[in-house]
C-alpha cells in the first residue's frame, strides 16, 4: 500500500515536471526568434550611458549566439512562471490542510510578484545610476566596451539581488506565522537588521555608494512592511479564533399564545 502510494506520487512528480518543461519550451520558441532584439532591451540601460562612440563587445567566437539563447531561455522563464507555480500547487496541494492552502496560495503569488517588482526596480532604477556612476568615473582615454557575456552575469547577479530583497516580507510573515519568531522580536532586533542590509548591500552590489544605498534602503523598508502585514495578519487570526471559540448565546424566542 506503501509502496504503491510512493509510486503515484512520482509518477504524478514526473508529469508535473513534464508540463513544467513543456510550457518552458513553448514559451522559449518565440522568444529565441527575438533573442538579439531581447538582449538590446536588457542592455539599454548600459548602451544608453556608453560615451559617444562606445560599444559592447564579444570576445569568444560563440559568444554572439549563447547570450542571446540564454537571455530568451530567461524571458520564457518569466513568461512561464505562472504556469509553473500552477504545476507545482497542483501537485503540492492534496497534501495541505484546508488552512494551509489558504496562506500557501497567496504567499506563492505574493513572492513571484515581489521578485518580479525587485527585477524590475533593478533594472528601472539601479542599473541606470550605477552604470552613469561607472562610466562617469572612467579615466580620459579609456574606452569603456564591455563584453556582453560578463555583462549579462552582471545584470543576472544584481536581478537575483534585488528579487531576493523584495522577498523580505513574505520571509517575514512566514516566521511569524510559523512560530518561529515573534513580532516583538522583530522589533526588537531591528538594529541589527538594518547594519545587515547595508553590509548586504555592499556584498551583492557594486562598490559604489549608490547602488547600496538603493539596495539597503529598500531592504529596510520592506522588512518593515512585513512587520505591519504580519501585525495585521496577527490581530486578524486572534479575532477569527476568539469568534469560532465564544459561545454562541441564545436569544429568548417569546412564546405563541395559546
Amino acid at each position: 500500500m506503501l509502496e504503491g502510494s510512493f509510486l503515484s506520487h512520482l509518477v504524478e512528480l514526473r508529469a508535473r515536471i513534464i508540463r513544467v518543461l513543456s510550457g518552458l519550451m513553448i514559451g522559449f520558441i518565440p522568444c529565441a526568434f527575438y533573442a538579439r532584439e531581447l538582449y538590446t532591451v536588457l542592455a539599454q540601460p548600459l548602451l544608453e550611458k556608453l560615451p559617444q562612440g562606445g560599444q559592447m563587445i564579444a570576445t569568444d567566437v560563440a559568444t554572439p549566439f549563447f547570450v542571446p539563447m540564454k537571455v530568451a531561455m530567461m524571458m520564457a522563464f518569466v513568461i512561464s512562471l505562472p504556469h509553473t507555480l500552477y504545476q507545482i500547487w497542483l501537485f503540492v496541494a492534496p497534501g495541505l490542510y484546508a488552512h494551509e492552502k489558504r496562506l500557501a496560495l497567496p504567499l506563492v503569488v505574493g513572492s513571484s510578484l515581489l521578485f518580479f517588482c525587485g527585477m524590475a526596480f533593478a533594472y528601472f532604477a539601479a542599473l541606470p545610476l550605477v552604470f552613469e556612476f561607472i562610466t562617469y568615473f572612467a579615466p580620459e582615454g579609456v574606452a569603456v566596451m564591455t563584453d556582453i557575456g560578463k555583462y549579462l552575469s552582471f545584470v543576472l547577479s544584481m536581478f537575483m539581488a534585488f528579487g531576493f530583497t523584495f522577498e523580505v516580507p513574505i520571509f517575514v510573515i512566514v516566521l511569524v506565522r510559523t512560530g518561529v519568531i515573534t513580532i516583538e522580536k522583530l522589533k526588537e532586533i531591528r538594529p541589527y537588521v538594518i547594519v545587515g542590509a547595508f553590509v548586504i548591500a555592499a556584498i551583492f552590489t557594486p562598490p559604489d555608494v549608490i547602488s547600496q544605498f538603493m539596495l539597503a534602503v529598500p531592504l529596510c523598508l520592506l522588512y518593515e512592511l512585513g512587520i505591519v502585514i504580519a501585525t495585521v495578519m496577527a490581530k486578524n487570526q486572534n479575532k477569527q479564533n476568539q469568534s469560532e471559540t465564544s459561545p454562541v448565546e441564545e436569544k429568548d424566542t417569546p412564546s405563541k399564545p395559546d
